[in-house]
């Protein structure tokens, strides 16, 4: 009984447990999510926290000018030229829309099985891998009057006179442009879908064949209910991704001229050309805040949508079970 009342008042020492496997672990763990937290909190929060900051200031990277509250906000609600900059991502936007469709179907095949699926892949997969800046002078020579994508028409039968001008025409130039975005990014999409498809219980593919399901049920039914998770994901990375586009305008078209000038290469302009920081860091937060916003939207139609294929599932599950206890009976 004394020895254990001894054992209870025995002081916590701080350097034996220190140098204890316990202590060492415990150490391990804390710094371990320490530095991550602190180069985070370093190149991530505290510049955001800054930036918001600086959006409620006249101000350039010199010196503060004044106080002036909301009016950087309001600025950007007037100005015609952010408008119109962020207008332009509705095409990005539909690009995403046929990345995404192109994707889904091309991984839906690879999935099935095709002879050189493989090869095709890679070769899909390619472009991702380049850099932005090189796609762009690749693009810049591509969509050049008499060049690559003209000769390949005029070989086809066009006459270079009836082809209109893919970078001057206002009416046509950020379709080639968009354009430019599908063929790199499609690729990774492709890979996310296969990769998810993949993981998929070939069982319920077997089970399905022998229930007369053909091609299309089973990616209805099966497969596209399963990956839903990565479509949600790829949606939303391809529709953030078209408004922040910036280096498709910015190095084919010089800067976003000819009107291509997307809502990332405005703010860039006010900021560095103009030197006006605060309306660029308001311009960022109205940004941030319709990327929210629209992540939101999609993961409520998301949730609409696959709730009344899982409640389709459910009632199919329901009368199948159904017939069969009368088939008993």
């Amino acid at each position: 009984m004394a020895a254990a009342t001894a054992k209870s008042k025995t002081p916590f020492n701080f350097s034996k447990w220190l140098r204890s496997r316990n202590g060492q672990q415990a150490i391990v763990i804390i710094l371990f999510s320490l530095i991550p937290l602190v180069l985070l909190f370093t190149f991530t929060y505290y510049p955001f926290a800054e930036m918001f900051k600086f959006s409620f200031y006249d101000r350039n990277y010199i010196k503060v000018r004044k106080f002036v509250g909301f009016d950087n906000y309001l600025d950007v609600f007037k100005r015609d030229d952010c408008f119109r900059a962020l207008w332009l991502s509705l095409y990005y936007m539909g690009g995403a829309v046929i990345q995404l469709a192109l994707a889904l179907y091309l991984a839906t095949v690879f999935c099935f099985g095709i002879k050189g699926g493989n090869f095709f892949k890679g070769c899909m997969f390619f472009p991702y891998l380049i850099n932005g800046i090189a796609i762009g002078f690749i693009f810049k020579f591509f969509y050049t009057r008499g060049f690559v994508l003209d000769t390949v028409l005029q070989w086809i039968g066009f006459d270079l006179e009836n082809l209109p001008y893919w970078l001057k025409d206002t009416s046509i130039n950020n379709f080639s442009l968009v354009a430019t975005s599908v063929w790199k990014y499609f690729g990774q999409n492709m890979v996310l879908f296969v990769g998810a498809m993949m993981s998929v219980d070939a069982s319920l593919y077997e089970a399905a064949e022998l229930d007369g399901a053909n091609k299309w049920q089973q990616f209805k039914y099966i497969m596209l209910p399963s990956i839903k998770t990565i479509v949600m994901l790829n949606l939303i990375m391809s529709i953030t991704g078209s408004l922040s586009a910036f280096e498709p305008p910015f190095v084919i078209m010089s800067g976003g001229g000819n009107g291509t000038a997307t809502y990332f290469i405005k703010m860039h302009e006010i900021a560095h050309t103009s030197q006006k920081v605060g309306l660029a860091s308001a311009m960022a937060i109205v940004l941030l805040m319709i990327i929210f916003a629209a992540t939101i939207l999609q993961k409520l139609f998301f949730k609409y949508v696959f709730k009344n294929a899982e409640d389709e599932d459910k009632g199919a599950s329901a009368r199948r079970e159904k017939k069969l206890a009368k088939g008993r009976g």
